[in-house]
């Protein structure tokens, strides 16, 4: 048998994992919804095959407050986030830049580039698991957290000097933070920024190859020098680029399947992406019957997964997801995937 950090290896690499491995989005709405108790028995039911590098990260010296409980709180960078939702997170509704006057004011949290490279090789080295290094990018994020969702948008359409002094301020900082996690034994690097809308990309592909794709693709390209895969998260409809990682060499892809053409999406990119999962958050999972998670899951199946590699069996786990749902979810993925005994 497999040990959890070469199922998922050889999933990316599609060589054969023993069977296909798992990783769970669990929010703390979860917890507040169901319990300790319920959460915990259903993780002990289906251990999962990933997880984050919980040591050698330094402590952030800005953060205030807990950003999943109502009320305000305070990020790394000293974004200020409302929250009116327990166990979800809230919104900036006041940006830290939303005068450019204040732009010198802008000072990335450099403490978190100080990681401590031999308590994280100490972890990675004590779990079996495939460990995802705790400093992930979030470029186009980051910068609507200090900007503001509408500015940056017109920001991106306008193209001024202060727009550009920006992307690399925030750039730099993810790129030197990359540099620092590459230099442990985490198995990955991980981007988290989202392109999508319900049905098209935020903005025009070709703006975004033009000033996003060069930059995610050093990214990558940090992580695979270092002999690392390079995991990158996107909500909403992203197909028109996913062309673009597989140039740049993403390796695995967590996106919003549902929201797209799957069975296009397998005839193009199946065996040249690995999707880390997921199966629709939007309507199957909080809403569905047992019968549509099945087929939910057996959609993605069918077009996306090869006995060899190429999928893991993803979703997020929210608050308003049925833990029935949780529970026939992953059900599905190892019934449909299950390797047949050699005659």
């Amino acid at each position: 048998m497999m040990t959890s950090r070469q199922r998922v290896h050889a999933t990316i690499d599609m060589t054969g994992p023993d069977r296909v491995p798992r990783d769970l989005w669990l929010l703390p709405a979860a917890r507040l919804h169901y319990g300790d108790e319920a959460i915990d028995a259903f993780c002990h039911r289906w251990p999962l095959d990933i997880t984050q590098c919980a040591a050698g990260r330094p402590s952030a010296q800005r953060p205030r407050g807990n950003p999943y409980e109502a009320g305000e709180s305070i990020d790394d960078w000293g974004c200020v986030f409302e929250n009116i939702i327990p166990g979800v997170h809230g919104e900036v509704k006041q940006p830290l830049l939303d005068d450019w006057s204040a732009m010198g004011g802008i000072q990335p949290p450099e403490e978190l580039l100080e990681v401590d490279v031999d308590v994280v090789n100490a972890f990675c080295r004590a779990s079996n698991q495939f460990v995802f290094a705790s400093g992930w990018g979030r470029l186009f994020e980051r910068m609507q957290f200090l900007r503001g969702s509408e500015n940056l948008l017109m920001d991106i359409a306008e193209q001024s000097t202060e727009f550009f002094e920006l992307l690399d301020l925030v750039d730099a900082f993810f790129l030197r933070q990359y540099q620092q996690w590459a230099r442990t034994e985490v198995d990955a690097l991980v981007l988290m920024d989202d392109w999508g809308g319900q049905q098209s990309l935020l903005i025009a592909p070709a703006v975004w190859r033009a000033i996003f794709k060069p930059r995610y693709a050093a990214y990558a390209a940090i992580a695979h020098e270092s002999g690392k895969k390079f995991f990158m998260h996107s909500d909403g409809h992203i197909s028109e680029i996913f062309e673009d990682l597989v140039e740049i060499g993403v390796d695995a892809i967590n996106s919003q399947l549902f929201c797209m053409d799957i069975e296009e999406i397998g005839r193009r990119f199946a065996g040249r992406l690995c999707f880390w999962g997921e199966i629709d958050r939007q309507y199957i999972l909080p809403e569905g019957s047992a019968d549509e998670v099945r087929a939910a899951v057996k959609r993605v199946v069918d077009h996306l997964y090869r006995p060899e590699g190429g999928t893991i069996a993803q979703f997020s786990f929210e608050g308003d997801t049925r833990i029935e749902n949780a529970q026939t979810a992953f059900e599905a993925w190892a019934e449909l995937t299950a390797k047949k005994p050699e005659a």
